[in-house]
């Protein structure tokens, strides 16, 4: 593994474009409904990194969220021009951020390694046999 890490993704029309300096802790795909709805797919597919790791250029807008599967508010930030969902800070877990994979330059590397909330997943979703996934959040 390399030494140092740079990631960089956008939003649709470039006015929002963020760099992060280390690998995901983990890449989630999740299934709760208001990251369902908010992503506009099956699920969403998010790379867990450290807030401290984030830079952003631009300004993001943000609602807050406060019916969330867990019961903990959320602030979904996206882009104020083309609306383009850049990543959610978690009020439980104030340290991580769940980034949008497909917002990255190259998200090709980051396949989920877990699927949570799954209690809402769509019944036709097919989760891969060994591939760990949760009714809820994962453990803490």
């Amino acid at each position: 593994m390399a030494d140092s890490v740079e990631l960089k993704g956008a939003c649709i029309c470039g006015a929002v474009r963020y760099t992060i300096d280390a690998l995901p802790l983990v890449v989630a795909a999740c299934h709760c409904t208001q990251c369902r709805r908010q992503s506009g797919a099956a699920y969403s597919v998010n790379l867990v990194v450290r807030a401290s790791t984030m830079q952003i250029e631009g300004a993001l807008a943000s609602w807050e969220d406060r019916n969330t599967a867990s019961g903990a508010p959320l602030a979904r930030e996206f882009c104020g021009v083309c609306g383009s969902p850049i990543r959610s800070l978690p009020s439980a877990s104030p340290k991580v951020i769940a980034l949008k994979a497909g917002t990255l330059d190259d998200p090709f590397p980051f396949a989920p390694a877990i699927h949570i909330w799954t209690r809402s997943k769509l019944p036709w979703v097919k989760i891969p046999d060994g591939m760990p996934s949760f009714e809820q959040g994962p453990p803490a």
